[in-house]
């Protein structure tokens, strides 16, 4: 039987939307401490603020996102949350003071918080049912390649052109992002569908598709180990003496996750989550553990492919998880679900991990976020991953006439 056709211009599309969006966030995250402390004059207590009102920001506005989606459709939905993170992208240009800046990351973490759980929502829809976990994989990839791609450009361009050159990329990259979401078509069923015919959901059943709650706990898990990663790993290789290969460690990432990308996202499809969600929380939990272990670049930059590979296709293969579990008129309140529980344990996890390491030190960090992670493979068995192996005996046990 042929495949349905998994790149359509509306898959290019929404996964371009994500990408442009992706590297202003993570360009931004790099940067705005550096323009904060030179141009602002901003004290170090106050750098955190930065980040944390923004991601803030997002998870109260993703539910909202969620349940408008049902309503006013997804498109509209991503374009007004494209068009707010326009707007903030632009307003950097003309910012004097921190608390300027701080009302400006409110209205920034709005835009993102809207655009990105109506991408994540979108895509569920544009991808063919068959080819779900591929196409979330691809998908995942563009968000990942932005992580590499948004920090790369953000410190070069700060340290040859200054900030202004940093906020004019936000600016264009926000455009395009704009004009990626104009060019897409949305299947509006579903929101015709859950007004229509539909009972509207009621208190916070509007705000969280309790289906995919489960899931979303083990990707908290998941998250404060990881935040150990993207919010620490810089400060620990100047540590350690690995500034030259700190460069690099996310370019690894990227390659190994890129490498795996073709296969991993078909083995979810073909044998099932199991089969790909375990090895790939163990590579995490072992990539973490070498770098509280590393001594050399090699193994550094060896923690790093590890980690790239495993956490890279949890969060496409968590999130292909938790849409699947609702109906399709709710996914768009599904992803809302999963990323609100995402963002707060990396939230969380940078908070209590910043706590943690000044008394443990980066290398106790760590061995302690190797253990959460290793824990998460628990926490998957227990909330999805014994269910979701019934389910798979009982359909093979259907689809042999048993």
């Amino acid at each position: 039987m042929q495949k349905s056709k998994l790149w359509t211009k509306d898959f290019l599309a929404v996964s371009l939307t994500s990408f442009f969006v992706f590297v202003i966030f993570y360009m931004l995250t790099v940067t705005l401490p550096l323009f904060a402390t030179d141009e602002l004059h901003a004290s170090k207590q106050s750098l955190g603020l930065i980040v944390t009102i923004f991601l803030v920001s997002g998870i109260v506005f993703r539910p909202l996102a969620g349940k408008w989606m049902t309503t006013l459709g997804q498109k509209k939905v991503l374009l007004i949350g494209v068009f707010i993170f326009l707007i903030g992208s632009i307003l950097y240009m003309n910012i004097h003071s921190l608390s300027a800046l701080l009302l400006l990351r409110v209205l920034h973490g709005i835009g993102f918080g809207m655009s990105t759980t109506a991408t994540g929502a979108i895509v569920a829809n544009v991808i063919p049912e068959q080819r779900k976990g591929e196409g979330m994989g691809y998908y995942a990839t563009f968000m990942n390649l932005a992580m590499v791609v948004g920090p790369f450009v953000g410190l070069t361009l700060t340290n040859t052109l200054g900030h202004t050159a940093v906020f004019t990329v936000a600016v264009v990259s926000s455009v395009l992002a704009v004009l990626c979401s104009l060019v897409l078509r949305v299947p509006e069923v579903q929101a015709s569908s859950a007004t229509n015919e539909i009972q509207p959901a009621k208190g916070l059943a509007a705000f969280f598709e309790y289906r995919s709650l489960p899931i979303s706990v083990a990707g908290l898990v998941v998250a404060f180990s990881y935040a150990s990663v993207i919010s620490f790993v810089s400060i620990y290789s100047k540590e350690m003496g690995f500034t030259q290969a700190s460069s690099f460690f996310f370019v690894v990432y990227a390659v190994c996750l890129l490498a795996s990308r073709p296969f991993t996202g078909k083995w979810f499809d073909q044998y099932g989550e199991n089969s790909v969600v375990y090895p790939s929380i163990l590579s995490l939990a072992i990539g973490i553990f070498l770098l509280s272990q590393a001594t050399t670049s090699w193994v550094f930059l060896l923690a790093g492919a590890l980690i790239g590979l495993g956490f890279g296709t949890i969060t496409s293969s968590f999130q292909s998880i938790a849409v699947k579990k609702a109906s399709p008129h709710r996914r768009g309140v599904a992803t809302a679900t999963f990323f609100v529980f995402f963002d707060s344990g990396m939230g969380l996890g940078s908070f209590l991990l910043g706590i943690l390491s000044t008394a443990a030190g980066y290398k106790g960090m760590y061995v302690f976020c190797s253990v959460v992670a290793l824990l998460a493979i628990a926490a998957y068995l227990v909330l999805h991953g014994r269910k979701s192996q019934k389910q798979r005996i009982i359909s093979q046990n259907e689809s042999l006439g048993k």
